[in-house]
């Protein structure tokens, strides 16, 4: 059972909709997320620009945490992005832990 993080950058598709895009990530996503199994913390960052936005998910079982995303996209489990910039999508990265 590998320990680890998944990490998303995104962007808000524009400066009108970044309440939006911040109550979405805020209120319903990152307690999605939280709920799937693997998950344990998350925890949002600004860039300094303001223009784009880093999310770090903390894994205790990455393998667990990427089935239980797989099966809540699949299953409509997952909410749809709101004030998301989708072109270009955002980056996901998975990232796991090399020593405690």
């Amino acid at each position: 059972m590998a320990k680890g993080k998944l990490i998303v950058t995104a962007r808000p598709e524009s400066p009108e909709t970044l309440e939006d895009f911040n109550r979405w990530y805020d209120e319903r996503h990152i307690p999605e997320m939280l709920e799937l199994p693997g998950f344990t913390a998350a925890r949002r960052y600004r860039s300094l620009d303001g223009e784009s936005f880093v999310t770090l998910y903390d894994a205790d079982d990455i393998e667990k945490a990427k089935a239980g995303m797989a099966e809540a996209q699949k299953s409509g489990g997952m909410s749809r992005p709101v004030g998301v910039n989708l072109d270009p999508p955002p980056t996901v990265e998975w990232f796991e832990e090399l020593s405690s």
